[in-house]
């Protein structure tokens, strides 16, 4: 195996066509398709699929192809460092659902490493995406939530997908709603006073089973339900309607601003709050940073008496 090889096949993935990579690449097509046969051969692994309409990425490929495109990356980058002497960013990205304390994490390690040597990304997202975005490689780390109702199913889905899940913190669940809401002065609320306002949920698209859902009690026969793509909507549909959502405790409010609050849930419910990553692949600097960051969140809910943060 050699890091040519490892160029041709990612070139073919972006282009979708061997001629087209072949022209990209400077070299012959059946030159490229030799290259990749016997790469094929060597791994003992199918990576494209060809028809008369193209190549695709074999479910193989697709896990093969984030390691190639890792190593590309670190030798594009000693080569730009150590031979031209120019200095490339480096990357970090982190993939997560809806959690502001998440979001926060990341702005707090961003001023702390500073963007001059990288370039960052985040992104709130759906969780089959979360999980998605790891195993392609293009987050370094994933944050999620698993308790007893979709622990079983997510757990062999990390595990097929080559990830592994670390626990953060245990959250009890608490009713996330604007101060103005009826409902907010009280220290306590059942499910059943909930029922004459909607309950707010994350959309999840095309992978949208009760085991992906943000929000735990998935499964309850909710009387007014609307699902929403993004936090600000959520927000402003909070004030409309007097909407609610189920989520953790401590809240962020240099994000969110301080016109919301959370309210305890009477429920037994716990979900925990953790981590996902590669198998075998260590954390860079930066990720430790942003973990430590989020574990801070843990130390304020414990002095505050909650276990638990949004």
């Amino acid at each position: 195996m050699t890091l040519t090889q490892l160029k041709y096949i990612i070139a073919i993935a972006d282009t979708g066509s061997m001629n087209e990579a072949a022209k990209s690449l400077f070299i012959s097509q059946p030159s490229l398709s030799l290259a990749v046969k016997e790469l094929e051969k060597e791994i003992g692994t199918e990576l494209f699929k060809r028809s008369n309409r193209g190549v695709s990425v074999t479910q193989e490929g697709i896990e093969f192809l984030g390691y190639a495109r890792q190593v590309v990356e670190q030798y594009q980058l000693m080569e730009s460092r150590y031979i031209e002497k120019k200095n490339i960013k480096k990357k970090f990205g982190v993939s997560m659902q809806h959690y502001t304390f998440a979001v926060n994490a990341f702005v707090e390690m961003v001023k702390q490493f500073g963007m001059d040597e990288y370039e960052f990304a985040v992104r709130e997202t759906k969780t089959y995406e979360v999980i998605k975005d790891v195993k392609d490689f293009h987050s370094e780390i994933g944050i999620l939530y698993l308790n007893e109702f979709n622990k079983k199913v997510l757990s062999k889905m990390l595990q097929e997908s080559g990830l592994e899940f670390h626990p953060l913190l245990e959250c009890g669940i608490y009713v996330y709603m604007w101060k103005g809401h009826p409902l907010a002065g009280k220290e306590e609320i059942s499910i059943e006073e909930l029922e004459e306002y909607p309950c707010l949920s994350f959309e999840q698209g095309e992978y949208n089973s009760f085991y992906f859902a943000e929000e735990v009690l998935s499964t309850y026969e909710y009387k007014r339900l609307i699902k929403a793509n993004d936090r600000a909507t959520m927000l402003n549909l909070m004030v409309g309607l007097n909407g609610y959502t189920l989520c953790s405790g401590i809240i962020c409010e240099s994000l969110n601003g301080d016109d919301y609050c959370a309210v305890k849930l009477k429920s037994d419910e716990v979900m925990t709050i953790g981590y996902i990553k590669r198998k075998g692949v260590a954390i860079s600097p930066v990720g430790e940073k942003y973990l430590e960051e989020i574990k801070k969140y843990k130390a304020m809910g414990d002095d505050s008496g909650y276990k638990d943060i949004l």
